[in-house]
């Protein structure tokens, strides 16, 4: 009954609900995973901002990621890169030069969160403007 009494006010509100958000409530349980799949995986303070890095300056050495990537730790950025490497975001080559040169640039596949990573920025720029009004 609680069913079809959601699909009669979808039907008389329609108008005020966009597809988009239309399409959110169809994807149900299988959409809540996705996304808590995305948070896990993008979870924490450093992912987003090495991915960013990457994405806006390209192939990068490790001293440069740390000097881009404002206030983090060796360790924590090796620790980090190690996730997104095995998550295959990102892809690790080793040179053979003296001393040996290792580089990090994003995957076809980490490529794919191009417009997610846009999109938190266009919004976080509108959330800090309304923030900040008040």
């Amino acid at each position: 009954m609680t069913f079809f009494i959601f699909i009669f006010v979808m039907e008389i509100h329609e108008e005020y609900i966009s597809e988009q958000r239309i399409e959110s409530i169809k994807c149900g349980k299988e959409g809540l995973l996705a996304i808590k799949d995305t948070m896990i995986l993008l979870s924490g303070k450093w992912k987003i901002q090495i991915i960013g890095c990457l994405m806006i300056y390209g192939t990068m050495r490790f001293l440069d990621l740390r000097r881009r990537v404002d206030g983090i730790a060796a360790k924590m950025l090796s620790k980090e890169l190690k996730e997104l490497e095995l998550n295959e975001l990102i892809q690790r080559k080793v040179m053979q030069t003296k001393p040996i040169t290792v580089e990090y640039e994003l995957t076809p596949h980490g490529e794919s969160l191009v417009n997610v990573i846009r999109e938190l920025r266009s919004w976080g720029t509108l959330h800090r403007q309304y923030v900040f009004r008040k």
